[in-house]
């Protein structure tokens, strides 16, 4: 499963490797935009956001009743232990199964392995992702296909519950300011990616004669 928001589909408008693993999951708009755009352009009125953050928290939350065992992977050990540590006490009796931080450099066939290892001996209900866009994307398909796993592919999910990073207030998020926010926060590393990724967003889902999303393959 993918959260997909208007970056999300920049990316994919120029790599038809993303655009494909988009096409092969079930894709949800974690972008407000993206909601617009369907109810304005194309006249799906029931399209609506589903926000990565809260979804992963609703999970956590609802998955006690039914015994969901979760793992979570991606960001780094000191934010996985925050992760941990908070959803254990926001939810008593969550199911945290195992967490693995993957080094952060391209991964070699071994490293594959040892983590696949490590999640198949922790055997979860559900493998959240969150090492960014578009590398968490690849990588829940590929826990998909490889382990026969749920892989969601959770955005910055992680760094929110954890409390690394501050999330936009509720009135900018109702608002689709959300990223405007990030952008403010951290100019310098978000930018390039808000700039020219909402232009390029913009740009994709207007024009007439092409396919503006990737789910619609």
């Amino acid at each position: 499963m993918h959260l997909v928001n208007a970056y999300s589909i920049a990316l994919a408008s120029t790599d038809p490797a993303l655009s494909a693993v988009f096409a092969s999951g079930v894709c949800l708009p974690d972008g407000k935009p993206l909601g617009w755009i369907a109810r304005w352009l194309r006249g799906v009125p029931t399209f609506r956001q589903v926000r990565g953050p809260q979804l992963f928290l609703d999970v956590m939350d609802g998955g006690r009743d039914v015994g969901l065992r979760h793992f979570l992977l991606g960001s780094t050990e000191e934010t996985l232990q925050r992760l941990r540590t908070e959803l254990e006490r926001r939810y008593p009796g969550v199911e945290i199964v195992g967490t693995h931080s993957p080094p952060f450099r391209p991964l070699t066939d071994e490293d594959f392995v040892a983590q696949d290892s490590h999640v198949l001996t922790a055997a979860p209900t559900v493998v959240w992702v969150g090492l960014g866009t578009p590398k968490q994307d690849f990588e829940a398909l590929r826990i998909a296909r490889d382990l026969g796993l749920p892989a969601v592919a959770v955005g910055a999910a992680f760094d929110f519950t954890a409390g690394v990073i501050e999330p936009a207030p509720e009135w900018m998020s109702a608002c689709g300011l959300e990223w405007f926010y990030r952008l403010i926060r951290e100019p310098r590393r978000l930018w390039r990616r808000y700039l020219f990724g909402n232009l390029r967003f913009l740009w994709v889902a207007m024009r007439p004669s092409s396919k503006r999303f990737p789910h619609d393959d």
